[in-house]
């Protein structure tokens, strides 16, 4: 899992531990994410799956897309699909994905690497393995989390970003125990390169064996935990996760993770995602690839998708 790292932690800038008297966020829930498919055939785990979305909001799904070793011939993408009233984020860990879209947009990412597409008013967009991916097979393993938009903002002009992993902010703990993958938000003062419409923090933290991490958490975002490989604790109480495994934390103003003193051999160290955003605390309509206010809404993104009105496919791509 090489994502962006550092060979010594200790010169990074680190993110000081909040007040003792700071209110820690208790575990209120830690759920297993089930397994499934997504796309042309690609494996993912439902890291929301069962989780009220009251403690979501504003983010309306994530998967983990593998970590599988694919063998050559089998690397899947996705193939053309509309999207509305949201924004995806993609960000890859290991392997390599080709994003394009309607509205001119894309590029190819590689491990550490975010692609942040806002659909807005609505796109049409495809994700797949380059060819010498495809030929090669290898490894894949990456993260899509999709984030609501206001009302004010859900048919505002789509946009792409190309975050390289080069631009995210790394930072580390006091003890340099931790590597703090900033992607957006903020943390202690500290800046990611995402540019959000809705307000949220996104981090990847890799926890040595047998640290703690506990990091200042806005009061006004929620916050949750994903393990993506390895094992620990959440929370004051220490409550066991590890990978494929989500941590919904309750209100306060400091969290945190402990990294378990032995890991997986197949990875050295406690890797998990942090996210917190503002609740946008509207209706929200989701079905399949179109996120809304109202049900008449949605109605109208498959009328406006099925009419053309939503973008269409590049010509060279038929």
């Amino acid at each position: 899992m090489p994502a962006v790292t550092v060979e010594n932690p200790l010169v990074l800038p680190r993110v000081a531990a909040p007040a003792h008297t700071a209110p820690q966020r208790p575990v209120l829930h830690v759920g297993t994410a089930p397994g499934g498919f997504e796309g042309e055939g690609f494996p993912v785990r439902r890291a929301f799956a069962g989780i009220n979305y009251a403690y979501l909001d504003p983010f309306i799904m994530m998967d983990q897309m593998g970590e599988v070793e694919y063998a050559p011939g089998e690397p899947k993408g996705t193939p053309w699909h509309p999207h509305r009233g949201f924004e995806t984020v993609t960000y890859l860990i290991d392997g390599t994905f080709v994003h394009r879209d309607s509205h001119g947009g894309g590029g190819t990412i590689r491990g550490g690497d975010t692609q942040w597409m806002t659909a807005g008013s609505g796109l049409l967009h495809i994700e797949a393995p380059p060819e010498e991916l495809v030929v090669s097979g290898g490894l894949f393993h990456g993260l899509q989390l999709w984030v609501n938009l206001p009302q004010k903002d859900k048919m505002m002009p789509p946009r792409y970003q190309d975050i390289g992993g080069g631009k995210v902010a790394l930072l580390t703990s006091p003890d340099g125990g931790a590597l703090i993958r900033l992607i957006a938000g903020e943390i202690d003062g500290h800046q990611g390169p995402g540019i959000t419409h809705t307000p949220i923090t996104m981090a990847h933290v890799s926890l040595n064996p047998g640290a703690e991490l506990t990091l200042p958490w806005r009061p006004d975002f929620n916050a949750l935990a994903y393990g993506l490989a390895g094992r620990g604790t959440a929370g004051t109480e220490r409550r066991p996760f590890g990978t494929g495994r989500t941590v919904v934390f309750g209100d306060g103003d400091s969290l945190t993770v402990r990294a378990d003193d032995t890991q997986e051999s197949r990875s050295p160290n406690f890797e998990f995602v942090l996210l917190g955003g503002q609740p946008i605390r509207e209706p929200m309509r989701h079905y399949g690839p179109f996120v809304m206010n109202t049900d008449a809404e949605l109605k109208q993104a498959f009328d406006d998708f099925q009419a053309g009105r939503l973008g269409v496919i590049p010509v060279d791509e038929g």
